[in-house]
């Protein structure tokens, strides 16, 4: 796919009319083993033009006896015009810190790709830390620049601010697809600093606009400018099926409870919701829920936040990204004017900032691969050592959350996973930072419970009935012949499960 011939309209700054060229030319530039910060997040914003050229050259470079490989280090995923097009090149050498595509998700599982798999909140902070090593490129698409240099953001902000302040050099694409509109509908703050220079972030709302519209860009570092007008890909959702209804019924009976016994306004808190149709799901889902206005405080916008948005229910939404199927995307660009003072676009160290997410009280709503009984949940790896996307923000919330939610369906490929096992084969959030478990079958409210109270309410709650019995007979087996009796676990069983399935393909006894 080529960059032009384009408008290049947008590109409204002499300086950088004078760097422009095609995307073959941009991509020369970035060599061999070199760390470049892409822009991209969750399918939005990521630049498409250039890497599908250096993937190109990549090829072209295999086939001559000379392979390259470059790190990658994005805001989270991207699409398969960068991570796709990269991978079928065997061009990523290093990535991190969140990945969804399904090749690149291969290599790592083989050892071809390396990955460091990191909340979102701490990728900014990791880079101007140094630990990360120095950074080369910064790869970033914008939707304009304006005549005074600054530059627009587009759908995603991500960590962009601080590739654009690290990297020595700079190839930016102006996406003309991306909405004119989206001018002002960013709020890129430059306050944070490392220790022991920090200063309080000043947001006490989510619709608290704290920094300015642009990016600021150092024209000396910008080696390339490359007009595009390729769309985002995002894949669209998938209707929501009895499983994903079923959790979002659950957790908008919690939460009408909630605000029945005082514990959360008339209103709710502002909601955060992870990516995936089940998230998807829970927002439509508010939709006909007696809570208004509400507010959003979150990493992207996925379709039902736009649909709470359009019908009033919801006030404000601030956000990373756009995770929007090609339909509501479609939508969003022929509504942009409208929703303009409605959505807020930040860089992810803000919208996944613990402190802001502790200080605005959020509603933590993200998914898991599986959980155990005493509440300990995996949302990264599949039976323990196969990535799967990785973290994500999920842990940037939950930990810091007012009320710390994950669901997932009770099973998984068919019926022969269950979701809720004697001991989760990976942890990445303790069970200290998970207060309530939704599946399809129920939801267990485990904050203030002992591990034992919590194994019992989780067995009866959320376990589907094909291993219902099965779980409860491991846990009073337990009860009885545990080591320790806080929290029994027989060490010989508690992984069987897992390797259950890998030998049989099921995690039922026989």
């Amino acid at each position: 796919m080529s960059s032009a011939p384009v408008s290049t309209a947008r590109i409204a700054n002499p300086e950088f009319q004078a760097r422009l060229m095609d995307a073959e030319a941009a991509a020369s530039l970035i060599k061999p083993g070199a760390v470049v910060g892409m822009s991209g997040f969750t399918g939005a914003g990521y630049p498409k033009a250039v890497p599908l050229a250096l993937a190109r050259q990549m090829d072209e470079a295999r086939e001559a006896g000379n392979p390259y490989a470059i790190k990658v280090w994005t805001g989270a995923s991207t699409g398969p015009e960068l991570d796709g097009a990269l991978a079928r090149a065997k061009g990523i050498d290093f990535r991190l810190p969140y990945n969804s595509d399904p090749l690149v998700r291969e290599q790592i599982n083989s050892g071809a790709v390396q990955y460091f798999d990191m909340h979102l909140s701490q990728v900014a902070p990791a880079a101007w830390q140094g630990f990360l090593g120095p950074l080369d490129v910064a790869l970033v698409e914008v939707s304009a620049i304006l005549p005074d240099g600054s530059v627009v953001p587009s759908s995603s902000v991500g960590n962009n601010k601080t590739w654009l302040d690290r990297a020595d050099k700079i190839i930016l694409e102006v996406n003309s697809w991306q909405h004119e509109a989206l001018h002002g509908m960013h709020d890129i703050y430059y306050g944070t600093a490392l220790p022991p220079h920090r200063k309080p972030i000043p947001l006490v709302t989510p619709s608290d606009r704290i920094g300015q519209a642009t990016f600021r860009v150092d024209p000396s570092k910008v080696v390339g400018v490359v007009a595009t007008d390729i769309p985002d890909r995002n894949a669209p959702f998938k209707a929501p099926d009895a499983s994903a209804l079923a959790i979002a019924s659950h957790l908008l009976d919690f939460f009408q409870n909630e605000v029945r016994v005082g514990r959360l306004p008339a209103s709710l808190l502002p909601v955060q919701s992870g990516v995936g149709n089940i998230a998807n799901a829970v927002l439509l889902g508010l939709m006909d829920a007696p809570f208004e206005p509400m507010t959003a405080y979150t990493e992207v916008l996925q379709d039902g936040m736009l649909e709470l948005l359009a019908a009033g229910k919801l006030s404000m939404a601030s956000c990373t990204a756009f995770s929007l199927s090609p339909e509501a995307a479609e939508r969003l660009n022929g509504e942009m004017a409208l929703y303009r003072d409605r959505i807020i676009l930040r860089p992810q160290e803000i919208s996944n900032h613990p402190e802001l997410v502790r200080r605005l009280g959020c509603l933590a709503m993200n998914g898991m691969i599986e959980a155990d009984i005493y509440g300990n949940v995996n949302s990264t790896h599949m039976m323990g050592s196969r990535i799967q996307n990785g973290i994500g923000g999920s842990g940037d919330f939950a930990r810091n959350a007012y009320i710390s939610i994950f669901m997932a369906p009770s099973t998984a490929k068919g019926g022969a996973i269950s979701t809720i096992v004697p001991q989760v084969s990976h942890v990445d959030h303790i069970d200290q930072d998970v207060q309530v478990i939704v599946t399809d079958q129920g939801l267990a409210d485990l904050r203030g419970l002992s591990p034992k109270q919590r194994a019992e309410k989780v067995i009866a709650n959320c376990v589907h009935p094909t291993f219902r019995d099965q779980l409860a007979d491991y846990y009073a087996r337990a009860l009885r012949d545990s080591y320790g009796k806080h929290s029994p676990s027989l060490l010989k069983e508690a992984l069987s499960w897992h390797q259950r399935f890998i030998e049989t393909g099921s995690m039922l006894a026989k």
